[in-house]
């Protein structure tokens, strides 16, 4: 099923959707049986894309521009689009590999790196029509080789899912499986580990300004770093749900969104944060800013607008 088109269905954009990317204007969504949805009036209204050459759930898409696009997903599929996501091209395909694909990140229209399950690390400098596939084994971090040689082999199991990828400028972060942080300062060409302030999972990271990073994963551990991750301090989550994504809409305002219809939202650069949750309690998958006072919300409910000033507030 994986290598068959992509069906045009009414219901596509209430389905899973599961990442969100902005080319230029437009908002593009991509999820589950390959959809991929295409909103020309900030989120308002949805269109399937014209044509999708997969089924395969797709995880995550990035635009580097209004035009040039890639997708990637289940069985090692990555689309490209060059039309601003009307029509996509596969590119590689790699079901024996049994691992999905869950993120990606381009510098320009030609350099970018995918990520993935058990440690998937593909690079591509042609655009994305052809991809290396490398093994992801950056140095221990120096605090934990201290403890000992053990520790140190211990820094990197081959199975350490890597689920985010995010980059501000030439810096890049991945977040990673087991409490794993990541640094490049160099667009990825050198990788090195961070300090980390818990031993589980990582879903999502988010820069802020100045040398500013919130890291978030399971159980709505949310954490603060003011100098590029190097030291960490926890932050008040007030909730216990599983933290999925975040978005910076400005220099002040962060929003992090997670499972049962949870958005944390902070006003003062991501310092302190409040509860909301949507009525219908549908997990949040990704975040774009939208028209003001809003942001595209998608997940479990499909994708829409919501308001962050409405919802109900918990923890208090």
């Amino acid at each position: 099923m994986a290598n068959k088109p992509a069906e045009i269905e009414p219901l596509a954009p209430s389905s899973l959707i599961l990442d969100l990317a902005a080319a230029g204007p437009r908002l593009v969504a991509v999820g589950e049986r390959g959809h991929v949805l295409l909103s020309d009036d900030q989120g308002a209204t949805w269109r399937q894309a014209k044509s999708v050459p997969t089924r395969a759930m797709l995880t995550a898409v990035y635009f580097a521009d209004a035009e040039y696009g890639w997708a990637v997903g289940h069985d090692e599929t990555i689309l490209n689009s060059v039309d601003g996501g009307e029509t996509w091209t596969r590119s590689h395909f790699a079901p024996e590999a049994q691992q999905p694909l869950l993120d990606l990140w381009f510098a320009n229209r030609v350099s970018g790196i995918a990520v993935g399950a058990y440690g998937a690390y593909l690079t591509t400098n042609d655009g994305g029509r052809s991809w290396s596939v490398s093994k992801f084994a950056p140095p221990a971090d120096p605090a934990r080789a201290k403890e000992g040689a053990a520790a140190a082999e211990e820094e990197l199991p081959p199975d350490y899912h890597l689920n985010r990828i995010v980059g501000v400028g030439n810096r890049l972060y991945i977040a990673a499986e087991g409490g794993q942080l990541y640094r490049s300062d160099d667009r990825g060409a050198r990788w090195r580990a961070l300090p980390s302030p818990y031993e589980g999972s990582f879903f999502g990271l988010v820069p802020i300004r100045g040398e500013g990073l919130l890291a978030f994963g399971l159980r709505g551990h949310l954490y603060r770093s003011a100098d590029a991750g190097e030291t960490w301090h926890a932050l008040e989550s007030h909730t216990t749900a599983m933290l999925t994504d975040g978005v910076a809409v400005n220099d002040l305002r962060v929003v992090i969104g997670g499972l049962a219809g949870v958005l944390l939202v902070s006003g003062d650069a991501g310092e302190t944060f409040r509860l909301t949750q949507q009525e219908d309690r549908k997990g949040v998958s990704a975040l774009l800013p939208g028209p003001a006072g809003t942001v595209i919300v998608a997940g479990e409910g499909g994708v829409r607008a919501v308001r962050l000033d409405q919802g109900t507030k918990a923890g208090s």
